[in-house]
């Protein structure tokens, strides 16, 4: 039955012909989605215009406009009419008789009905005060009358709003914050309102007021699908339910999804989370632009008043390489070529995450259309910068949201795809499973400071629940992922092993602690068997912590807290037996001794440079990718040698990734020592200095005439620093019995430019001897050992040892 033959069969029957055949519209199950909507306003139309005409012989200047979703033409089964009488104000008697002509046979069938009547001069006066009324007339659209009147009310509402913009636009945003704040996400909610939860149907109608204003736009694609598919659960939930309802309650998924020929409720939600997440993106996208013309048109008059005339150049600020900062976005750089830099995505993501900044839809787009694959596994660059992004704390959902919504997620972990949009049918749980998962790299980025590889712990919170998008145990799938994704990531086999042991075991800890006897020893026991290591315990601690925080309020409390925390020390107390090996232990290779016998014999430093590639990769047309550059340099043993060489590596605006210090013996004959230092180093952006320009400032940071701290200094001044990111505070610890030679001072900080020099400035304050050092940069996070001695070379005594940590933490935190 089509919609003419029900408009047919309702035209000249009254009420009761318009209630049968809106009925055999609804109930046949013919027509479902958007025709059955425009079918049903379709009739709604020809049934209201007749009633007009009945009401309105000898009545001029007046007509009936749709307005809101039914203005669209978008009527569900239980939408309310809503309807505005439009009049010149010639005869209020009349036009008050043919209201109730219109209205009464509206309540009579009992549908609910919005009305006004009003001039056009009210109209607009009443949508200056009211935005709501603005927003419904924006989409208003003739029935029946004068339609001059009805065009004229049109044209004259779409100029004051466009004339408006400017300031409605900034409270339509306030409106549909409130509502996000009072109603929630609807792309997690397990029982969401599909109208007015953030991403649902008022936010879709918000970007139609948007693009009417002419002042921006949202990203279209997809946007069209996402707003019918849930206007599609819509319908099928007024007429499973009866109601006139917006909100999807569990006890009523089911019967919604086989109305809409779907498998399941989960399958239900899934779509329902997509949609929601498109439009929820193509708000954040188009708020944003908002944001950007309203204070460029602010700007633009003084600017061009200071400078004039002329149109003003947005300024652009470096943040890493082939990715700035302009107009308060990540965009990329002009000279940058996704098509040629795989790891482009993944460096911009960072970039953007660690500056607290959002990267630009254009930028994201780009990437997504020309950027080769990461080679199998990746290279050590893409593997950091992941790492980096999982690191950065709050701003990493917006970051990842940004990536997901064009497919560079699912493009860089092709498991993503099982977890997207996943439904957890649990009231602990707030979020959806990939949501979860970045919640919880979230909640453990506040947690490096707690673990020596804060790179495994962040993988791993990505990874924990990879395995619900597939039948039987996650714990059990998901380390089979684990293994598989981490290989591909370019972990080697020890940390494959430790990631794939902690995805295994993620509920080991709690489910142990709150579930069995802690005094029993094979409770202890079997825990410390599946983890193995202490340093796998402290990553699953950490991982715990942040899984349970991530998931919900009820999920962690002070009592599983202490509960976890005890088994912990048991479980460590167990694994205690194994002798830490001595990182210093370390036989100086050929060309070592060489730079070490030539900086004995000319008494300054001396440096070598020389690029680290990683094995091609395993495609036929993989080249060696390339890892930094090693620098060695050898130094006569003397104060200030490691806050000299951080120094002027900071100054050359050099990324330390990893660094080793320690002494060397020299050859029989030779009476002294000399420090080696094996550094692995990469450029902020640009190409490395020469190494001879190096060692020259070298020599003078050593012997006192180059200022390091005023050139550090000087440099922040003129490029301050971002906000961005607020990380964890740094914290530094003694690590006792960790060497019988020294004291080991171990550091965990963000890394950030001259954070190592800070470090060896400060240890060289504490007239404590640098014996050995062994630095890491994992994503942003520093992971430093530091082996100290006295000027006699023994270990600080206990009492010493606290003070000097203690002034570390507090020289780091300020």
């Amino acid at each position: 039955m089509t919609s003419t033959d029900v408009r047919t069969e309702a035209e000249g029957s009254g009420p009761s012909g318009y209630a049968a055949a809106r009925l055999r519209l609804l109930t046949e199950g013919v027509q479902s989605g958007p025709p059955r909507r425009a079918a049903l306003s379709d009739l709604t139309d020809g049934w209201l215009a007749e009633l007009f005409a009945a009401g309105a012989e000898g009545v001029r200047g007046v007509s009936l406009v749709a307005v809101g979703g039914y203005g669209r033409g978008e009527l569900s089964p239980r939408s309310d009419l809503d309807l505005l009488l439009l009049h010149d104000g010639s005869d209020s008697k009349a036009v008050a008789a043919l209201a109730d002509r219109i209205w009464y046979p509206v309540w009579d069938l009992g549908l609910a009905l919005d009305h006004s009547v009003r001039t056009p001069a009210e109209a607009r006066k009443t949508a200056g005060e009211d935005l709501k009324v603005q927003l419904g007339l924006l989409d208003a659209r003739h029935l029946a009358g004068d339609l001059g009147l009805t065009a004229g009310l049109r044209t004259a509402v779409l100029a004051d709003w466009r004339n408006q913009a400017p300031k409605r636009l900034p409270e339509l945003q306030q409106l549909c914050a409130e509502r996000a704040e009072r109603q929630g996400e609807l792309q997690y909610l397990l029982e969401p309102d599909l109208k007015e939860a953030r991403g649902g149907l008022r936010d879709a109608t918000a970007l139609r007021a948007v693009a009417a204003s002419w002042l921006a736009d949202a990203p279209r694609e997809g946007l069209a699908e996402a707003r019918r598919r849930l206007l599609d659960v819509r319908d099928a939930l007024h007429l499973t339910t009866g109601r006139a309802t917006d909100r999807l309650a569990l006890q009523e998924q089911d019967q919604v999804a086989t109305e809409l020929g779907l498998l399941d409720a989960d399958t239900l939600l899934r779509q329902v989370y997509e949609a929601a997440r498109l439009i929820s993106y193509a708000s954040d996208v188009t708020w944003r632009e908002v944001g950007r013309v309203l204070r460029s048109r602010a700007v633009r008059p003084r600017l061009r008043a200071m400078l004039g005339g002329g149109k003003p150049v947005a300024e652009r600020s470096p943040l890493a390489e082939g990715v700035v900062e302009q107009d308060g976005e990540v965009v990329l750089a002009r000279a940058a070529r996704p098509e040629r830099d795989p790891v482009l995505p993944l460096r911009a993501a960072a970039a953007a995450a660690q500056a607290g900044l959002p990267l630009s839809l254009h930028a994201v787009r780009r990437m997504a259309t020309n950027v080769r694959p990461l080679p199998t596994p990746w290279p050590a660059e893409a593997r950091e910068q992941l790492v980096t992004l999982l690191g950065s704390g709050r701003p990493t959902v917006e970051v990842w949201e940004a990536l997901e919504a064009e497919g560079l997620i699912t493009r860089l972990l092709p498991d993503w795809e099982r977890v997207r949009c996943r439904p957890q049918r649990n009231a602990v749980h707030l979020w959806t499973v990939d949501r979860h998962l970045i919640e919880t790299a979230v909640r453990a980025s506040e947690l490096t400071r707690r673990v020596g590889r804060p790179d495994l712990l962040l993988v791993a919170a990505l990874l924990h629940d990879i395995g619900k998008g597939w039948p039987g145990d996650h714990s059990v799938a998901g380390e089979i992922i684990a293994r598989d994704v981490a290989g591909r990531i370019g972990f080697d086999r020890d940390d494959v092993a430790v990631l794939a042991t902690l995805v295994r075991h993620h509920l080991l800890l709690v489910e142990t602690a709150t579930r069995r006897d802690l005094e029993d020893p094979a409770t202890v026991s079997s825990v410390a068997e599946a983890v193995g290591s202490q340093s796998t315990l402290e990553l699953l601690h950490a991982l715990t912590e942040a899984d349970a925080l991530a998931t919900g309020p009820a999920a962690w409390s002070t009592w599983r807290s202490a509960l976890v925390t005890d088994l912990v020390k048991r479980v460590s107390a167990v694994l205690a037996g194994d002798e830490p090996d001595d990182p210093e232990a370390a036989t100086p290779t050929a060309e070592q001794e060489r730079l070490a016998v030539e900086a004995y014999r000319t008494g300054g430093p001396v440096l070598a440079l020389r690029a680290q590639t990683e094995p091609p990769a395993e495609e036929p047309s993989g080249e060696p990718e390339p890892l930094g550059v090693e620098l060695l340099i050898a130094v006569p043993d003397q104060p200030g040698v490691l806050p000299a060489v951080s120094g002027v590596l900071a100054v050359h605006r050099l990324t330390v990734r990893t660094a080793e210090l320690r002494a060397l013996d020299l050859p029989d004959g030779m009476d002294g020592s000399v420090l080696l230092l094996d550094w692995r180093v990469a450029a902020e952006y640009g190409s490395l200095p020469q190494a001879a320009r190096l060692r020259a400032d070298l020599v003078r940071a050593l012997d006192g005439s180059l200022d390091i701290s005023a050139r550090l200094a000087e440099r922040d001044a003129a490029y301050p620093r971002r906000r961005g990111v607020v990380p964890p505070p740094p914290r530094v610890t003694v690590a006792s019995a960790a060497s019988r030679h020294a004291t080991v001072i171990e550091v965990r900080a963000q890394d950030a430019p001259g954070l190592l020099f800070r470090i060896g400035r400060a240890l060289e304050k504490a007239g404590v001897r640098v014996r050995s050092a062994h630095v890491s940069t994992l994503g942003a996070n520093a992971v430093d050992a530091f082996y100290v001695t006295t000027g006699t070379g023994a270990p600080l005594p206990a009492q010493d040892a606290v003070s000097v940590a203690r002034a570390l933490e507090e020289t780091l935190r300020g």
